[in-house]
């Protein structure tokens, strides 16, 4: 039986995008996925960054401040310290850079 409160509908993105850090343009690879909270009613946005040796020598395992671009659309974001594979984490709070519904046509 699965309990709907515990559910999470979550929005996303997979595929290429655009990491602006700086005066810095660089081509990745992300997985970005999406939800909205009730409780404060935000949308919180969050994922990985494929490992990139030009981000890596870039931030050298440093957060930086970023604006992230997909053929969805465009956030400023955080990035944070990479993982043990070297794939940075981006998040955001409110509109994400890919699709979400907006209405409830749209999720129905």
């Amino acid at each position: 039986m699965t309990d709907t409160h515990d559910d999470h509908d979550e929005d996303g993105y997979t595929g290429p995008a655009t990491l602006v850090v700086g005066d810095t343009e660089i081509a990745v690879e992300v997985e970005l996925r999406g939800h909205f909270q009730p409780i404060d009613g935000f949308y919180r946005w969050y994922g990985r960054i494929a490992t990139d040796q030009a981000l890596s020598a870039l931030l050298a395992g440093k957060k930086a401040k970023a604006v992230i671009r997909t053929p969805e659309g465009e956030a400023n974001g955080e990035l944070s310290d990479p993982d043990p594979w070297d794939r940075y984490r981006i998040m955001g709070t409110s509109t994400p850079p890919f699709a979400v519904p907006t209405t409830l046509a749209d999720v129905e």
